[in-house]
Formats: structure tokens, C-alpha cells, sequence
């Protein structure tokens, strides 16, 4: 007995000295290769989980990557179908850094397994990107959803399945209740564009580029879309918790990163467009259609519009509305009898401090040049027509009114003094760009008034620049004739009207980081 005892103990010993052989000799092989080749730079292994919906691609882009790569992280892009529940799963267990979810698909899977990560980013919102789409011979609008038996194609735990819910209740779509007999689940958009054109159903709920893809086919059309909706599928970038804590500069890195690459796009909208027809196999035309149906969310609009406020950067905080609004539509459905967040929380599930940080980081550097430096030596860039186009006016910050006298393009004394003025307070903002604006009346021929409007503010800036040393491209002098004109006051008497409308708008600008 003892000696059985003794051999099968050497046995277990001898198997795990030749495993542990193994083990060494594959690790010893993997740090080889890695130390041999071009990977022995790299620091980090990012890892996110994504799908197929058209507002994620510029965070799998080659372009996002290098940049990644250059800096020492390899990112590697996991698409799982969109299987939310899974996709939650993987970032409880830690095997992905970040996961994208619209907000419903988070608070639905993720309170499965207690919110394993926080939302530090909004990527985008869909507006147009998302859409019902049916076959014209059966239904010719929502209403039509109302009676009968129908059959829908979508898939679960996705932004199509919270867009159909959201309209069963804001528009009383009984079919569409929660015993969902009216449901032909599929794996992803693209299965539920293959049913509808299969004919197994008159009626699919799918994301682009799914959409333009089954607006191709005559015979199917759009009943509702989220371009006509408000913040209703928003799509989030969330980071593992524990990665947030024990990593923080990974998730800077990474959001620093994106969010240039997005600029770029913004800048350079023929690079995204060319992009996106070899990753769709879709023409043109059809990835312009799909690419107005995202509104991609900068910096500047997360710092500014999306995220919870910083004591130094106000917020509107939609995120926080974005998601109180979902819980009230899954709660009105029928699907929660209670606000699953932690302490019915909504702050639970945001991070706000990285797009604050990075905001406040990239506004500091925005011009180049520190503070205290004087107006003159501030070294402003050239911006091209396309990124003047994307610059963000800044909440109420406008100044007042430089008036002309009609007909007439000549800077007063009056003028004069009141843009020496204007001039000392620009000096307290040397951030921000100037956006000069001319007006004019609204009689008259409209083209002889927005050439009128346009002199107006080439006078104003060329006073700026040559009396208080602004940089010529700090500015835009732009005429806008008599296409946007004041509101009229009330009470106001025509002539007084007239009188206010040939004027020049100062107003502040800044880039959409």
C-alpha cells in the first residue's frame, strides 16, 4: 500500500515538474517573440467591446490604434454581436477594459451584475442612426403598428429593442406590449435586415448601417427614426471600475487619444467618409445618409453638455437626464417596479473627472500660449473653413452690439470707443476665439445687404487687429445680410426695430476638443 502511495505520489509530482516544463517553455517562447519583434515597445493591452453600429468606429479606427501604438498600447477591438448581458459579464470578470452600451442597454444588463463599470464618456447620440423600417405595402405609419398581429425583428438588449419600447409608450402601441409575442429576436441588425428582406417579417428595427442599407430596397421605408427624437439612444463609453481606480492614466491616454482622432474626423469629414465605404462596402452617397445619423459628442460637448458638472466647467448634465428618462420609459413599460441603481443613484454610474481634466488640459493649451501672456503674442492657429464651421459658440458670453448707421460700413467715434472697451474685456478670455458677425435691415436686395453686413465686420476686426494688436486669426468677419435678424421686442415700435437691425455681434467661439 505504501509503495502504491509513494509511486502515485512521484506520478503527481512528475506531472506537474512536466507542466510546469511547459509552461515555462510557452511563457519563454512568448516573451521571445514579444522581445524580438516591434511588440517589446508596447506597455499596455486595452481592450474594448464593441459592435457593429457606425458611431463606434472611430474607436476601432487604424487611425485611433496608431496613435495607441505609438504611445506603447496595443488596442484590440472585440465585437460581440452586441450581447449586452455578456459584454457586462466581461467587464465584471475583467477580461475588457472598456465596453460601449447605450445608456438603456447598461442599466438593463449591467444592474444583472452590480454596474461593473463607470461611464466616462458620451460617444454619440443617434439621430437618424437608429430606425424602424418597414415594408411601404403593409404599413404606412406608426399607426398602423396599432391593429393586427405584426411580427418584429430586433434584437434584445440592444438600442433597437429600448427604441420599440420607448414608442409603445409614448405613442400607446398595444401590440408592442411586454408579453411580446409581436418579437422575432436576432443576433444583431444585420440578421434583422436579412429577415425583413426574407420576407419572415414586415417590420425590423435596425442601426446603421443596417438602414441605409434597407432604404436601398424601394419596397421598404422609414416609419420613425431617432432624428426625430431627443436623446433618447445615447451611446456610452464605460470603463471597468477597477481600471479606473488602479489605472487611471490608461483611461486618460485612451480618451486623450479618441478624442483628437474625432477632431480629425470633424476636421477632415472626406478622411471618415472614405473610411467608412471600405468598412461598409456602402457608396457614398449612402455613408454621408449614415454618418448624419450619428451626432458624434466631443470633448467640449461632454465637458460642456453631457457630463456631471466641475465646480470650474458648468454642465447641463443630459447624461444625467439621458438616464432618469430611461428608467421612466423601462418603468412605464413594465420591465422595472423599481429604479435599479444603486441607491436609485444616476451619479453612481459617471466619472465625469477624465473629460473635465482633459477639457480643462486642452483649453489651457488651445492657443498655445500661458495666460498672462499679452492679446499680441498670443500664437493663435489658422483654422480652415471646415473647422471654423465646427467651433461651438460659448454659452452666453456675447458682447455688446457694435451699430452702423444706415447703409454704411464707417466705424463712429462712438464705434471706435465702444470696441476699445469690448477689447479690454476680450483681453480676460485670450482662450476663445471671436466670431464677428454683421447684420443688416431686411429690406432691400439681399445680396447687396450681405455684402453691406460683411464690410461691417471686415471693419470691425481690421480696427481689432490694428488698434489693439488681435491676431488676424483669432478672428472670422462674417456677413450674414438680413438672414438673422433680432427678434423683434415686445412692445417695440417699427422704426426702433429697423434702427437696432444694422449692427456687428462679437460673439466667443470655442473648438470643439
Amino acid at each position: 500500500m505504501n509503495h502504491a502511495r509513494s509511486a502515485m505520489v512521484l506520478f503527481l509530482l512528475g506531472a506537474i515538474a512536466i507542466g510546469g516544463y511547459y509552461l515555462f517553455k510557452e511563457q519563454h517562447l512568448e516573451n521571445a517573440f514579444k522581445a524580438s519583434s516591434d511588440a517589446s515597445g508596447a506597455k499596455d493591452r486595452i481592450r474594448i467591446a464593441v459592435d457593429s453600429w457606425v458611431g463606434y468606429y472611430p474607436l476601432c479606427s487604424a487611425e485611433l490604434k496608431k496613435r495607441l501604438r505609438e504611445l506603447g498600447y496595443v488596442l484590440e477591438c472585440v465585437d460581440d454581436g452586441a450581447d449586452y448581458p455578456g459584454r457586462m459579464k466581461q467587464l465584471q470578470q475583467g477580461n475588457i477594459d472598456f465596453a460601449v452600451a447605450t445608456v438603456d442597454s447598461y442599466i438593463v444588463a449591467g444592474a444583472a451584475v452590480r454596474y461593473p463599470g463607470v461611464i466616462v464618456s458620451v460617444i454619440d447620440e443617434s439621430k437618424g442612426g437608429d430606425a424602424i423600417i418597414a415594408r411601404k405595402t403593409r404599413f404606412a405609419s406608426l399607426n398602423d403598428l396599432k391593429t393586427g398581429d405584426i411580427k418584429v425583428a430586433l434584437t434584445p438588449s440592444s438600442p433597437s429593442e429600448f427604441l420599440a419600447k420607448s414608442l409603445a409608450v409614448h405613442f400607446d402601441l398595444p401590440p408592442l406590449a411586454k408579453s411580446k409575442p409581436w418579437l422575432v429576436a436576432t443576433d444583431g441588425s444585420a440578421q434583422a435586415l436579412q429577415a425583413l428582406q426574407q420576407g419572415q417579417v414586415d417590420v425590423a428595427v435596425l442601426w446603421e448601417p443596417d438602414v441605409s442599407r434597407a432604404l436601398q430596397d424601394k419596397q421598404f421605408h422609414r416609419l420613425i427614426g431617432t432624428e426625430q427624437t431627443e436623446r433618447m439612444v445615447v451611446d456610452v463609453l464605460v470603463a471597468q471600475r477597477d481600471l479606473v481606480a488602479k489605472k487611471p492614466e490608461l483611461v486618460s491616454v485612451f480618451l486623450q487619444q479618441y478624442f483628437r482622432v474625432l477632431k480629425r474626423y470633424r476636421d477632415e469629414p472626406k478622411l471618415l467618409q472614405q473610411e467608412l465605404v471600405l468598412h461598409t462596402g456602402l457608396a457614398e452617397a449612402d455613408v454621408d445618409t449614415m454618418v448624419k445619423g450619428v451626432a458624434w459628442a466631443s470633448l467640449t460637448d461632454n465637458a460642456l453638455t453631457w457630463m456631471a458638472h466641475d465646480a470650474k466647467v458648468p454642465s447641463k448634465e443630459a447624461a444625467i437626464s439621458s438616464i432618469e428618462s430611461v428608467i421612466s420609459v423601462l418603468t412605464d413599460y413594465g420591465d422595472l417596479n423599481r429604479n435599479p441603481l444603486p441607491d436609485a443613484d444616476p451619479y453612481r454610474l459617471l466619472n465625469s473627472s477624465f473629460v473635465h481634466q482633459l477639457h480643462l488640459q486642452s483649453n489651457a493649451g488651445f492657443t498655445g500660449a500661458a495666460d498672462a501672456l499679452p492679446q499680441a503674442k498670443q500664437n493663435y492657429a489658422a483654422l480652415s473653413a471646415a473647422q471654423w464651421q465646427n467651433m461651438r459658440e460659448v454659452g452666453t458670453l456675447k458682447l455688446r452690439a457694435i451699430n452702423f448707421s444706415s447703409g454704411s460700413d464707417v466705424l463712429s467715434l462712438d464705434d471706435k470707443t465702444r470696441l476699445d472697451e469690448i477689447a479690454s474685456t476680450l483681453s480676460h478670455y485670450p482662450h476663445f476665439y471671436i466670431d464677428i458677425r454683421g447684420h443688416s435691415g431686411v429690406r432691400g436686395d439681399a445680396a447687396a445687404n450681405r455684402q453691406l453686413s460683411q464690410d461691417r465686420a471686415d471693419a470691425v476686426a481690421r480696427y481689432l487687429e490694428l488698434t489693439h494688436s488681435f491676431a488676424i486669426n483669432r478672428m472670422r468677419a462674417q456677413g450674414v445680410g438680413g438672414e438673422q435678424p433680432l427678434a423683434r421686442q415686445p412692445g417695440e415700435s417699427e422704426r426702433s426695430y429697423f434702427y437696432r437691425l444694422p449692427r456687428v455681434e462679437l460673439i466667443f467661439l470655442t473648438e470643439q476638443l
